[in-house]
């Protein structure tokens, strides 16, 4: 067993899945990679089974139904700390997070003994490719209102792309997680930050998908307004860490 899992959540990737497999496995530093699949309507848990049955690195999760990607990482990050690894990541299985980073997230979180690590679109610069003005333009207003509101110094709150050490998700009660959607990127960071955890952000450049569709939805959209202001609250209404 590697030290490092990669966290692929899915639903309907059938046409990334396997390249990604493939890319990951063929890394120069070593890692496992467990595919939680969100009963997938095109095959692709049956794609991750096979590849699973295939390669002893890769694992797979099939939920029965499809519960948000807030509740696949729950999922991955409880079976991850089972298995006893020490860098966890985050990832999107279409390839807008460049798998050739990997090696940068660990040797930053091993360098700065940090305990995650975000991968930033936004760190010294606009780093995304085939994204519309509209949707780049929505982007950056949710990271000025997430900063506003919860005062976490991050340039990209919202990205998808990070690697956590096991300690900061063992300091988390995962059952108490509330997200559904992506908020769990702005809630998992938040959790860590408040706690006085060290969070420290890389550049990365994201790539807008090719292959599939997203997920995004309105409903997703509206849960991320609103978990900011649960996070204030949660955090005494403070816009700084509170460190116990």
């Amino acid at each position: 067993m590697n030290q490092t899992l990669i966290i692929l959540p899915t639903v309907n990737e059938r046409e990334n899945l396997p390249r990604m497999a493939q890319k990951l496995l063929s890394l120069p530093v070593g890692v496992d990679v467990l595919v939680v699949d969100g009963n997938s309507s095109d095959g692709t848990g049956e794609i991750a089974d096979e590849l699973a049955a295939k390669h002893p690195q890769i694992h797979a999760l099939r939920e029965q139904k499809k519960n948000g990607l807030g509740r696949a990482y729950i999922s991955g990050f409880k079976w991850a700390l089972e298995h006893g690894y020490e860098f966890i990541f985050e990832m999107d299985c279409d390839f807008s997070h460049n798998p050739d980073d990997i090696p940068m997230f660990l040797e930053a979180a091993k360098n700065q003994d940090a305990d995650l690590v975000l991968g930033s679109r936004y760190s010294g610069g606009v780093r995304v490719v085939n994204w519309p003005l509209k949707r780049l333009m929505l982007s950056r207003g949710a990271e000025i209102y997430v900063r506003i509101i919860t005062g976490m110094p991050f340039s990209d709150p919202t990205g998808g792309y990070k690697c956590f050490r096991r300690r900061a998700l063992q300091a988390i009660n995962l059952d108490a997680v509330l997200s559904q959607g992506y908020s769990i990127q702005i809630e998992m960071t938040h959790r860590l930050w408040r706690q006085g955890f060290k969070v420290i952000e890389v550049p990365i450049i994201f790539t807008e998908r090719i292959e599939g569709h997203s997920k995004m939805s309105g409903r997703i959209f509206r849960e991320s307004l609103i978990m900011v202001w649960r996070l204030w609250l949660q955090n005494g209404l403070r816009r700084r860490p509170h460190i116990k």
